[in-house]
């Protein structure tokens, strides 16, 4: 079975632009490394929930919107493999910088999932 990355991103609004830049040029990154799918979405119908929601999980600001991102990869060992390269990649080197990220860092969610139904 498959296997994912999945992240939920705080962005300023202000910093669409800038958070776009990095993520193609990591996506372009991902692919040449191997990963299957890259993707990064923008919240779009994503309502404040009154225990939970994609917009209180990351404590968006009012000035902020959500974005949801997610990587495939053919398996977790796979996953791994990529990864390992990724982090090596020069490309990325000056994204890597927390104060040079336009979001905050702090308040993203992320992390590895086993795909179980691939309809």
């Amino acid at each position: 079975m498959s296997y994912v990355d999945g992240f939920v991103v705080p962005v300023p609004k202000k910093s669409k632009e800038a958070y776009l830049r990095i993520a193609r040029r990591a996506g372009k990154v991902w692919r040449d490394h191997g990963a299957l799918a890259y993707v990064e979405a923008v919240a779009d119908d994503v309502k404040w929930g009154k225990r939970t929601s994609f917009p209180r999980s990351v404590k968006r600001k009012v000035s902020e919107t959500v974005w949801f991102s997610y990587i495939v990869y053919k398996s977790r060992k796979h996953r791994d493999a990529v990864l390992k390269k990724v982090m090596k990649d020069r490309r990325l080197a000056s994204m890597m910088d927390p104060k040079a990220m336009p979001f905050d860092g702090r308040r993203m969610i992320y992390g590895g999932f086993k795909v179980m139904v691939d309809a």
